[in-house]
């Protein structure tokens, strides 16, 4: 047991000097000796955790996501109503990944350019996941009489769509603006989107 929490703390430790690395010098400066220095472990150590420099910083990116959806399933076990739900959902997802890359000087596009077509590919797999847990709230908040009818998995595909123009993908966080103006945008676009599907 101890050999498996090592290991998993190693993996953590790689992401997150993954994480200071790409802020640092960039994906294509970062090299395996820098992740395997600024962890404290020799060079092969670094691939008994991941095959290559590419998998890394997908599984880094992957990492925000996981965390994304975890905190998206504690919203919405929440006491509140399912508008409520989504609203801090949607505010969620937008901040939680503009929080966790204000620090890059390049969107996460430029940063991982020579790696898109993967991280295009994954972030379909992303956005899929996500809408699942948003159409749960949507169907719940259909059958309570809160929200209009629906197919709860288009509709949540639209609030999904909507609100990735404020994700930091194309744009830095410096392009998209201070953390306040994308949360009063966000805000704002959650009302709109929940108001479409309200029944009141």
């Amino acid at each position: 047991m101890p050999v498996v929490v090592q290991t998993k703390e190693v993996r953590e430790a790689l992401l997150d000097a993954t994480d200071r690395l790409l802020s640092s010098r960039g994906y294509q400066k970062m090299t395996i000796d820098d992740l395997a220095r600024e962890v404290g472990i020799g060079k092969g150590s670094v691939y008994l955790h991941f095959s290559s420099k590419e998998e890394i910083a997908l599984s880094h990116v992957d990492r925000i996501v996981e965390r994304v959806k975890e905190k998206l399933k504690i919203i919405a076990g929440k006491e509140i109503s399912q508008a409520e739900k989504l609203r801090e959902m949607i505010l969620t997802r937008v901040l939680f990944r503009f929080d966790s890359v204000q620090h890059y000087t390049q969107s996460l596009n430029d940063l991982l350019s020579s790696v898109r077509p993967k991280l295009l590919a994954r972030r379909e797999k992303y956005f899929a996941d996500e809408a699942v847990i948003f159409a749960e709230i949507i169907e719940r908040g259909q059958k309570n009489g809160e929200f209009a009818e629906g197919v709860s998995l288009e509709l949540a595909n639209t609030f999904l769509l909507a609100t990735n123009s404020l994700l930091p993908f194309s744009l830095t966080t410096e392009e998209l603006g201070a953390r306040e103006d994308i949360e009063a945008k966000t805000a704002r676009l959650a009302d709109l989107l929940i108001k479409g599907i309200s029944q009141k």
